[in-house]
This record gives structure tokens, sequence and C-alpha cells, in this order.
């Protein structure tokens, strides 16, 4: 029996989860940090998860497969240069690095949880069956790959 597999855009499902981080930080108390030093980690972690994912798009595009990960199907070919060398799911670790950079931003602990949760929820519905996808279709290739790199960092 096959896993339940969501089709939610990993795009939409970071910015449910922000606005999900943004409404619980309303409502929980917030832990001081200057201007300046939120500003500065939480750019710094908006500015580095942007970088990596499109360094992702950028390796598939010029690999000339699929960017959309609603249909792994149509992936052409298994990339494994550039930041793939470092991360299977470089637009995956990117969309999370920004949700870290919103967490800080909020300045609530609690709001944390958010780019874990996607991180678990992207693992479960979007990766795996990814990844399935992928050992079907390239085999040997997909597999020697997956044993090289980690799925996240």
């Amino acid at each position: 029996m096959r896993a339940l597999e969501l089709k939610v855009p990993p795009p939409l499902a970071a910015l449910l989860v922000g606005i999900a981080m943004w409404a619980a930080a309303r409502q929980l108390p917030v832990v001081p940090l200057t201007g300046q030093w939120r500003f500065a980690i939480a750019g710094a972690c908006a500015v580095f998860g942007v970088i990596v994912a499109l360094l992702g798009v950028w390796a598939f595009r010029r690999a000339r497969t699929t960017v959309n990960p609603v249909t792994p199907e149509k992936a052409s070919s298994v990339v494994t240069g550039g930041i793939f060398s470092c991360t299977r799911n470089p637009m995956y670790l990117g969309l999370t690095a920004v949700l870290v950079g919103w967490a800080v931003w909020l300045s609530v602990p609690w709001v944390f949880l958010g780019p874990v949760a996607l991180m678990l929820f992207l693992t479960r519905f979007q990766i795996i069956p990814e990844e399935r996808v992928m050992t079907s279709k390239f085999g040997r290739d997909f597999d020697e790959y997956r044993r090289r790199v980690r799925r996240w960092l």
C-alpha cells in the first residue's frame, strides 16, 4: 500500500507555516532582541535561503529538467552538481532557512517549531514520494547519489 501523498506545492506549504508562525507570535511572549541583531540574523538566514533555493533552480534549468516539485515523474535527469553536491533538496532547504529567518524576526522561541514542522511535512509528503519516483525512474544512478549526498545538509 502506498503512503498518503499530498500534492501541496512546497512554497505554499512554507507560506502557510509562515502565516501560522506570525499568528502564534501575536499570542506568545517575545524575547527581547535588539533591532540590529534581529535584522542581521533574520536577514542572513533569509538571504542564505534564497541563494540556496535559486542555486537549486539554476542547476535544474541548466540540466533542462523539471523544477516543478509536484511532478517529479517529469524529471529528465538526476542533477548531482553544484549545490546538489551538498544537499539533495536545496529548494526545500532554502524555504526552511527563510522560515528560520522569519522565526528570528518574530523573536518568539515557540515559532521555531514552524521550520521544524515544515521540514517534517516536506520530508514525509514531498521528499519521500519524490525519492520513490526518482529511484524507480533512475535506479542505480539515483541510489548512488542518495548514498553520497544527505537529504538536507
